[in-house]
């Protein structure tokens, strides 16, 4: 199969009139979380560097998010340590995925900027979220919805009794 490209130059324009970031009036998400009690913003675990938490729109049950500390939108902008912070707390979060969730597999990925598909554009993070190889059914092929078999509450304490210490 090929895929077809069709030229249009003159809709350059318009996309990067559409890709510029709104203002943020709440501040961000993320920078919020980093200051709040493990519990209640189900955040996993912590670090000078960096730190775990739920995602509150998970993919599948126990989907996190690594982010560093520090407000930083792009890989090229945080410091060695904070990159091999967020990497080390990416490995602990993939060692209580398998040891919580017996996955099939996982799912690592950044999305980098709006057009990227990312949630919180101003603010590096890194999604891991376990996979089934069944974890897709009709619900999603048809209803564009996901069916979650566990609330967030349970996932966390599922992974943070996981987490590598």
């Amino acid at each position: 199969m090929t895929l077809d490209r069709i030229w249009a130059g003159w809709r350059s324009a318009y996309v990067r009139s559409v890709g510029a970031a709104p203002a943020e009036d709440e501040g961000c998400i993320l920078c919020r979380l980093a200051d709040v009690e493990d519990p209640e913003g189900l955040v996993l675990d912590r670090d000078a560097l960096t730190f775990a938490v739920m995602n509150a729109y998970p993919y599948t049950s126990g989907h996190a998010m690594v982010a560093p500390i520090r407000h930083e939108a792009d890989l090229e902008g945080l410091t060695e340590d904070e990159a091999a912070a967020v990497m080390a707390m990416v490995r602990r979060a993939a060692v209580a995925m398998k040891a919580a969730f017996r996955p099939d597999g996982l799912n690592v990925g950044i999305n980098l900027g709006r057009g990227a598909g990312a949630g919180v554009p101003g603010h590096l993070h890194v999604h891991v979220l376990p996979r089934w190889a069944a974890d897709t059914n009709f619900m999603t092929s048809v209803a564009e919805a996901r069916v979650l078999p566990e609330d967030l509450a349970t996932s966390w304490e599922r992974l943070r009794a996981a987490w590598p210490r």
